[in-house]
């Protein structure tokens, strides 16, 4: 399979490029230059978190805001304090890039996506605040964005990394000299950390939000 550094590059620049559809080629290229740790970060993003210690950091913990179900208007903040949003009101997302993805094209600005509490905080927080409502956490899409954000600018400042180091022009496979002058940059946890500090200056675009007749015919699906 032909690949160019410098094309996926630029596909990671395109907002119409949903990052579902990058992985499986960054892998590809991954796997060519024998950088194994990469490709192993790179699985995991596509494939989901199955342990939660594994995940990385910029998918743990993130914060939410409860809500509560009324009966008479649905979804509503709950009346909890700010320590116990603090306690329950984190989550951490472990799916797969393209349902995190998907979930986000779906979601208008200012909106988010509801996960019910886990049981057990379910019981404890309905004891806390007298409330026998169904409780959930809403993650806002801008967390999602965030999260989605930090594994494309990651992505994109490897092949950056990459093209500087000589990487260029069309290739089936690399030779021995060209994978050793790359060796070095088999480090998944330094793109990712650079890219959750320099978020918000990196290139990369945000994730769209689908029109209405994108959201209509399931054109993210």
């Amino acid at each position: 399979m032909s690949t160019s550094v410098e094309h996926l590059q630029q596909r990671t620049l395109d907002a119409t490029e949903l990052l579902g559809d990058l992985i499986p080629s960054a892998i590809t290229l991954a796997t060519m230059l024998r950088h194994r740790t990469m490709a192993t970060w790179l699985r995991q993003e596509y494939e989901g978190y199955a342990d939660h210690q594994q995940a990385p950091p910029y998918r743990r913990e993130l914060p939410g805001h409860i809500v509560a179900k009324s009966p008479q208007y649905g979804w509503i903040p709950a009346p909890v304090e700010e320590h116990q949003t603090e306690q329950f009101g984190r989550l951490d997302l472990l799916d797969p890039v393209r349902e995190l993805e998907h979930t986000c094209l779906n979601c208008k600005k200012g909106n988010g996506s509801r996960i019910l509490l886990a049981r057990e905080d379910l019981a404890t927080l309905q004891k806390q605040i007298n409330l026998s409502a169904d409780l959930a956490i809403n993650i806002s899409r801008d967390v999602y964005c965030q999260l989605l954000r930090t594994v494309r600018g990651g992505l994109h400042l490897w092949l950056e990394a990459l093209v500087a180091a000589g990487l260029e022009g069309e290739h089936n496979q690399f030779s021995r000299d060209e994978k050793a002058q790359v060796a070095h940059l088999d480090t998944p946890q330094d793109f990712w950390r650079r890219a959750m500090a320099e978020r918000d200056s990196l290139p990369v675009p945000d994730v769209r939000e689908l029109g209405l007749l994108e959201r209509m015919f399931g054109r993210a699906g």
